[in-house]
């Protein structure tokens, strides 16, 4: 055991044997997916620092550093000597390469920890997808600008410039000549977010083809190599040159949910990157030509997306987790239908968060699940074009029988919220 590595209890074990998870994550995104797990089992939380919202679901603490691999194995290893686990999850992208290896570890069901590792790296992805002829945007790893340029003029303009393993559009930008390549190579280099620059498994640039047309999501369970699309995620996307995600909706009843072109390329993409289980968040463009590929994600989906297919559909994407990483069925029935969406509240110009009310006569609407805000007073942020996620003031959800009522739910909150914003003083617009 790493010598930083100790576990804690706040309760006495009993009996069923506990699921290890691994990170916890921030709690106005994480706290659903982590209670979600703690109703299915007694939860043992893997975490260098496990925040204080996370004791009400954790049985027992594994104090680790999550980015020192053999340290993890070593401890886990000495913990399950002592308390055999019924298996290994995490919701977090951060770790999902190590959640296989562990399993593997220790003899418990999970998918190939060589196949996670492909979902991580983008070029590897590509690679797979083109070798078994799964539509997706041609791509190309660069190494530096110039290299960049050269490629983005063979596949032709606009281009795509993203790093070659991140998450949440960090670093991701449309490039429409030569010199937007050169502006976007360093951030594609460099950018990052929610600290997942300490876990990335490569570094490096890729040059994509632009692809034109809606993005959704598949949230998709796989277990014993048979791929169920639970739901169907329709993303709305910022502002190009950047592509960030300002809200999602689900619908129960999304006709793209009987497509068969949706359904077939989905499931040949996980058949190409041969995922036998695991619960997958598949993005797509929806273009002239058909869906196409965008990545294929080893975990499930962030941005409450969980919380909204809950809300549209009854089925829990967490208890489909737990279930699988424990070598049970996942109960996959819908139980309702109706359409819920999250809406991402960025600011409308950089500066310092400005102190808000409690909104009293919002949070008493019937339809609106939560309105949480992310950002304090005081805090410095950053407006389009510079905002990434980290940006966000807050997000709510609304439900409804319809996504266009859930659309007006959603601009009936926007209209109450005060400007969220003030002067930042004497800052640089670097400034976070």
């Amino acid at each position: 055991m790493s010598s930083d590595a100790r576990t804690t209890a706040s309760t006495p074990y009993a009996a069923p044997r506990p699921l290890l998870v691994l990170g916890s994550g921030s709690q106005p995104y994480r706290q659903h997916s982590l209670s979600r797990l703690a109703a299915r089992h007694p939860l043992v939380l893997a975490d260098p620092e496990p925040p204080q919202w996370t004791r009400p679901y954790v049985r027992h603490q594994l104090l680790v550093d999550l980015t020192d691999t053999e340290g993890t194995a070593a401890a886990v290893k000495d913990f399950t000597e002592q308390m055999p686990i019924a298996g290994v999850c995490t919701y977090l992208e951060h770790h999902v390469e190590l959640a296989t290896q562990l399993a593997a570890q220790a003899g418990l069901p999970g998918t190939s920890p060589a196949s996670v590792a492909a979902c991580r790296d983008k070029a590897a992805t590509r690679r797979h997808l083109a070798e078994h002829g799964v539509p997706s945007a041609r791509s190309v790893p660069v190494t530096d600008e110039d290299d960049a340029v050269a490629q983005a003029r063979l596949i032709g303009y606009p281009v795509v410039i993203k790093p070659r393993a991140m998450a949440g559009s960090a670093g991701v930008l449309r490039a429409d000549h030569d010199g937007e390549v050169r502006a976007a190579f360093p951030a594609a280099s460099r950018e990052t977010v929610l600290g997942l620059d300490a876990y990335a498994p490569v570094s490096g640039v890729l040059v994509e083809e632009y692809l034109d047309g809606p993005e959704i999501s598949a949230e998709t369970v796989v277990e014993n190599d048979q791929v169920h699309i639970v739901a169907v995620t329709r993303k709305r996307l910022g502002a190009e040159p950047r592509f960030l995600e300002t809200g999602h909706t689900v619908d129960a009843r999304d006709p793209l949910l009987a497509d068969d072109a949706v359904r077939q390329t989905v499931t040949h993409a996980v058949r190409a990157l041969s995922i036998t289980r695991g619960v997958l968040h598949v993005e797509l463009r929806l273009t002239e030509r058909g869906p196409v590929l965008i990545e294929v994600n080893a975990r499930p989906a962030g941005d409450l997306i969980p919380v909204l297919v809950e809300l549209a559909t009854g089925v829990d994407l967490m208890a489909a987790v737990a279930a699988l990483a424990t070598g049970s069925t996942p109960d996959l029935t819908p139980t309702q239908q109706q359409v819920a969406a999250v809406e991402f509240y960025y600011p409308a110009f950089s500066g310092r968060v400005a102190p808000v009310g409690p909104l009293t006569s919002l949070r008493a609407r019937p339809w609106l699940e939560r309105l949480v805000w992310t950002r304090h007073f005081g805090e410095l942020v950053s407006a389009a074009p510079r905002a990434t996620i980290d940006d966000r003031l807050g997000h709510w959800v609304v439900t409804g029988y319809s996504a266009d009522e859930c659309q007006q739910r959603i601009t009936e909150v926007l209209m109450e919220l005060p400007p969220l914003t003030g002067p930042a003083g004497h800052t640089t617009t670097c400034a976070r």
